[in-house]
């Protein structure tokens, strides 16, 4: 069977939703459309706003990725202006927000209040307190293919709530079955019943 690919990279994958970035147009697949903190251009934010305004469709599911990176060049208090933009978007449209987090979970926590629809942190790797204190502030986490082999965070996964995850392969190149298979294992569930958990996922933060 065919499983959700919640995030990722790849146009040819039409069940799931594709990461529109900055060089990239809208597709007739479901989508998600953002500015990645590592792709703030502060000579021209009003143009990469206007690139995403200009490119968000009925097939549009989700405005992201965005977020926050310590790792980025772009100055913090840019980063959190251009954030905090998009979530106002997310607001006005009524669409769930995925976001990139590295290294400023509890700053983007203080984020939760601006918003108004879902928020989703894609690629969860990180320890199992984070991951507690991020769904005590309801938000959704996303696993990717780390869940495949780090142990650690595999504890982290089969204790938090299934209405709560999603499963995506990024820009990783493997087969998202193999994650379905193994979090199925780890929650001690079919992958049919898995999957459709997922699904009704998708339709709960669709309808905010």
């Amino acid at each position: 069977m065919d499983f959700f690919d919640f995030h990722h990279h790849k146009r040819n994958i039409s069940f799931g939703i594709y990461n529109l970035d900055l060089s990239s147009t809208h597709t007739d697949t479901p989508y998600s459309i953002g500015i990645h903190p590592k792709s703030i251009n502060i000579n021209c934010i009003e143009e990469q706003f206007s690139w995403m305004e200009s490119n968000i469709t009925e097939n549009c599911i989700a405005i992201g990725e965005c977020g926050l990176d310590s790792f980025a060049d772009t100055d913090q208090k840019i980063q959190e202006e251009v954030f905090l933009r998009q979530i106002r978007i997310s607001n006005e449209l009524k669409k769930p927000v995925i976001i990139h987090c590295v290294r400023k979970f509890y700053e983007l926590i203080a984020f939760k209040k601006y918003a108004e629809q879902p928020m989703i942190i894609h690629g969860f790797n990180k320890k199992e307190s984070i991951a507690g204190d991020l769904l005590k502030n309801n938000f959704y986490l996303s696993f990717g293919k780390a869940v495949l082999y780090n142990l650690s965070l595999q504890n982290t996964l089969k204790n938090a709530p299934l209405d709560k995850i999603f499963l995506e392969t990024d820009n990783d190149d493997f087969d998202i079955s193999d994650l379905y298979l193994k979090v199925a294992e780890i929650k001690n569930i079919s992958p049919e019943d898995l999957h459709q958990q997922i699904l009704e996922n998708l339709e709960t933060i669709k309808n905010g």
